[in-house]
């Protein structure tokens, strides 16, 4: 009678080799890619199996950068940003380099200093169609451009939206200078009222600014 293959067991977690860095499931990791040249790749763990021989295996589901997507890098996409795919694969964890953090796009913006480990994703990806989920989000400036969290931008003190200092015929020490902001259709209209009613020009505030963070 022949002999029953011995199944595979769930891990909780799996630690890095060549490191005392513990992998579970549900985080993010850089995996090495088969050509050298390029960047890791990022992947989120989605379970952990050991064989009979203790060969492990990670189920993985693919993060796409911009310039791996159909449609390709855009203007607005972030240097860090990825893209959470429905790809999914089962590789040997050998190939994990090391650990990651993905990132909301809000809690990205927050980080003080943005690391080399540190990426944020706002789109889901269908690697097949090249659909993104939402298909829609908001967009700023007179150019209708989506947030890129990399670019410095300013805001309005009349209508609260945001716009790049280039946009704005400024530089950004320009901007980073200003006591205030008004885009120049608040500004025009800032004009009038003043000619009409003889008010004398809004004490000076500072401006709210988006600062680009520093990266190491």
């Amino acid at each position: 009678m022949a002999k029953t293959k011995p199944g595979k067991k769930d891990l909780d977690s799996y630690t890095i080799k060549g490191t005392n860095k513990v992998v579970k499931v549900g985080e993010c990791v850089l995996m090495r890619p088969s050509d050298t040249e390029k960047p890791p790749y990022v992947a989120r763990v989605e379970n952990i199996k050991a064989d009979h021989r203790n060969n492990v295996k990670v189920m993985v589901r693919w993060y796409y950068r911009p310039e791996e997507s159909i449609g390709g890098r855009r203007q607005f996409h972030g240097e860090k940003e990825l893209f959470l795919s429905d790809h999914y694969d089962v590789q040997s964890a050998h190939t994990i380099e090391g650990k990651c953090t993905v990132h909301s796009i809000k809690n990205y913006t927050k980080l003080e200093n943005v690391g080399a480990e540190d990426y944020f994703c706002r789109f889901e990806y269908k690697a097949a169609t090249g659909g993104f989920t939402p298909d829609r989000v908001a967009v700023y400036c007179q150019c209708e451009m989506p947030y890129n969290p990399d670019n410095l931008m300013v805001q309005c003190e009349g209508c609260k939206d945001w716009f790049h200092p280039s946009c704005m015929g400024m530089t950004i020490e320009q901007a980073k200078k200003l006591d205030q902001f008004l885009c120049s259709e608040c500004s025009f209209d800032d004009d009038v009222k003043r000619s009409q009613n003889g008010f004398p020009v809004s004490p000076h505030t500072e401006p709210k600014v988006e600062p680009k963070r520093r990266k190491r």
